[in-house]
């Protein structure tokens, strides 16, 4: 059986759609979640999506020992999250850290993402359809 994808969300991504839809745009997560679906072609995707740092190390994790690749939108837990970051230093695959805006265009608060240090690839400011450009990236990184 073929590995999936691990796509995994952050903090008040949940709220996409309705929050600051000026920066965000009104796509909701369940229609990203079908972006995803759609640009993985038939492979195993694992979409999640919490406020809770915890949960996504516990994710994290299940994706050392069973996933092909990370996709991650960590929102607030990029500039933040030292247990995030210690986590995906493990994960053997390739990862793709994910911002549906540019976040180098924002406050500089959100300039200095920690995830960045160990991504593979960093996407930002293609909005939504950023996360089907990430799912084809990945593909093609774990092709080598």
């Amino acid at each position: 059986m073929t590995k999936p994808i691990f796509v995994l969300n952050g903090p008040n991504l949940n709220r996409l759609g309705s929050r600051e839809p000026e920066i965000y745009g009104t796509t909701t997560l369940a229609e990203i979640e079908t972006m995803c679906r759609k640009a993985a072609d038939g492979l195993p995707v694992r979409f999640h999506q919490s406020n809770f740092e915890g949960e996504i190390v516990g994710w994290i994790h299940e994706a050392i020992d069973d996933g092909a690749g990370i996709i991650i939108n960590p929102a607030g837990f990029s500039f933040t999250s030292i247990a995030i970051l210690d986590a995906l230093k493990m994960f053997p695959g390739p990862i793709v850290e994910l911002h549906i805006s540019n976040i180098h265009r924002r406050e500089e608060i959100y300039h200095k993402s920690l995830v960045s240090k160990v991504a593979t690839a960093v996407i930002a400011g293609l909005g939504p359809r950023g996360y089907a450009t990430a799912v084809n990236s990945l593909k093609q990184l774990m092709e080598g």
